[in-house]
């Protein structure tokens, strides 16, 4: 027969056990997101909007692209970003894939006032820094490289030119 003290302890030693016991389930959690993440989980380390500067490596690429050769150039093409190499390509790269892929600018299309604008948009809603004076210099390798495309209907046939043959079924 327990005393009514000894129901109290027993009690009162069931919740510490169960308290421990989910400390080490969660200290456990931690420590595995940690050891997966590596060096970039850092609970110590704020990153204000002012001290973020772009890179020329992005650490987020895939695995695929840091096997090729970081200055490989096929064709015009930067193999690494998927961006055209030109004039000022290297600050494109340095602002633009800091936050994502070469392949998301390669496949928009828009005049220097709309690549402005996209600019504007990130710097207001995405976080995007002040450009400053690399701004025009982005914007115009953005509208000479990847400016609105001509895209009309197809050419007139030459019917005079096509070989018409008469085709015999039997």
């Amino acid at each position: 027969m327990l005393f009514p003290n000894q129901k109290e302890i027993r009690r009162s030693l069931f919740s510490v056990l169960v308290s421990a016991a989910t400390l080490v389930v969660v200290g456990s959690c931690i420590a595995l997101v940690y050891t997966l993440c590596g060096d970039s989980f850092d609970f110590r380390k704020q990153v204000s909007k002012k001290e973020v500067v772009p890179s020329a490596s992005n650490s987020l690429r895939s695995s695929a692209t840091s096997d090729l050769d970081e200055d490989r150039i096929e064709n015009g093409i930067h193999l690494a970003s998927g961006l055209i190499y030109g004039d000022h390509f290297d600050l494109v790269r340095a602002h633009c894939t800091a936050c994502h892929s070469g392949k998301l600018v390669a496949q928009n299309r828009a005049t220097r006032e709309g690549w402005q604008q996209m600019i504007r948009w990130m710097q207001e809603t995405q976080g995007l820094w002040e450009l400053g004076a690399n701004e025009p210099k982005i914007l115009d390798y953005l509208a000479a490289n990847y400016g609105p495309e001509e895209v009309g209907r197809r050419a007139n046939i030459d019917m005079a030119a096509v070989e018409w043959y008469i085709l015999e079924l039997e």
